[in-house]
């Protein structure tokens, strides 16, 4: 017998480094409950397709493993300041809790900030 295929596509798997606070800052998802991040790609995704991070945060040898899903897209060309991209929501879970904590202790008060971001 044979097993049955699955049309349904492998998550893609993304490494993402983030070096710098700014840029950090620049990706991170505040406004999504559970967190998330802008990934720079010029991949076509959909909303609500699985995604794979490896997430390396500044200054931290680890690399956070994160299985998200699209929940907006930047196309390209879409305005002059913003990078064509996919905001990934991180799931319900203990990791990304711990995840999106420890993103919010790196950014501390620029969190408050005003500054423009590649996010909503």
């Amino acid at each position: 017998m044979s097993t049955p295929v699955s049309n349904t596509p492998r998550p893609s798997v993304i490494q993402l480094a983030i070096k710098e606070k700014a840029a950090l800052y620049a990706a991170y998802i505040p406004l999504f409950t559970e967190g998330g991040i802008f990934i720079p790609t010029s991949r076509d995704y959909k909303l609500g397709d699985d995604i794979y991070v490896l997430l390396s945060l500044p200054d931290d040898p680890q690399r956070y493993p994160v299985a998200g899903k699209v929940a907006w897209v930047t196309p390209a060309k879409a305005s002059v300041n913003r990078t064509q991209g996919v905001g990934i929501l991180f799931p319900r879970d203990e990791k990304s809790r711990a995840l999106k904590l420890k993103i919010e202790d790196i950014l501390g008060g620029l969190l408050a900030a005003d500054r423009p971001t590649q996010t909503i």
